[in-house]
């Protein structure tokens, strides 16, 4: 198997490494591909030309106000890959007030980001029927793992615990999202879509205590989320609350997470360390 990349970021790297391990040759684009996960570098002008050597593309860029760069450097090369994977977002969801959200769940997104990534779904999919390809839309919610968990901030001491009445959110570990592409490339679907998330959706703040917990540090005290006071990034994610279902990936794909709670998922990054 043939891996490309678009985009060598955190889920890039880790899914290089996993296909490396496999026995995969892994090309990528990015401003550092890495030399010591054996990954070939590709310019964004010779994307396309890769991409028409690959089996399998994974597309983690997000999109900018013109829409997918992945879609606009790919496109002339697509056609005979086995597998083409879109990395989104749940943001296209928007706010369920805490409800379940399931990929036939209508789309209203309320954030920037939420509008762009619906509408670079739809340009994958659209792409996908026009030139017959496995299109596969993976929606993820806050990702996290080895280097990006509330563990990080609380050693750091910049970890907040803002509480909202009612506010749940999704997540994964980086390591479960990497097994459920996988799980995807081996069972393609042309137009699937999926939602990739652990298990147990849960206020932040609530993940950032047990964090804590394991730590043996003090939690940080708990204010209440005032929307005039927050920073933007705060606001737009306190703007939305909802639980997302991952039935559908574990019926279509057999895949299930290693980590179905943070508390496992913590753990394991704390092990890991160690």
């Amino acid at each position: 198997m043939r891996l490309l990349i678009f985009g060598l970021g955190y889920v890039g790297r880790a899914m290089a490494a996993q296909a490396r391990l496999a026995g995969w040759t892994v090309a990528a684009t990015g401003r550092s591909p890495s030399a010591e996960l054996g990954v070939e570098a590709v310019a964004l002008e010779a994307a396309a030309a890769a991409a028409m050597r690959a089996d399998a593309v994974l597309i983690t860029a997000p999109p900018d106000d013109d829409g997918c760069p992945g879609l606009r450097a790919l496109e002339p090369g697509l056609g005979g890959q086995k597998w083409v994977g879109y990395l989104s977002s749940t943001a296209v969801y928007g706010d369920y007030g805490g409800g379940w959200v399931f990929e036939d769940s209508p789309l209203r997104p309320k954030s920037a980001e939420g509008v762009r990534r619906a509408a670079a779904e739809q340009a994958w999919l659209g792409a996908g029927r026009s030139r017959r390809l496995s299109i596969a839309v993976m929606r993820l919610p806050g990702i996290y793992g080895p280097g990006r968990s509330p563990l990080d901030r609380l050693r750091s001491g910049q970890a907040r615990s803002l509480v909202r009445e009612g506010q749940v959110f999704s997540r994964i570990h980086v390591d479960d999202l990497v097994a459920g592409l996988q799980a995807s490339i081996a069972r393609p679907r042309a137009g699937g879509v999926y939602n990739l998330c652990d298990d147990e959706p849960a206020p932040a703040h609530i993940v950032t205590a047990h964090g804590a917990t394991l730590l043996g540090l003090p939690a940080p005290r708990l204010d209440p989320y005032l929307e005039e006071t927050a920073p933007p990034e705060a606001r737009r994610f306190y703007a939305e609350s909802k639980r997302v279902s991952n039935a559908l990936a574990k019926a279509e794909l057999g895949w299930r997470p290693r980590y179905p709670t943070y508390r496992e998922g913590l753990a394991a990054i704390l092990a890991a360390e160690a």
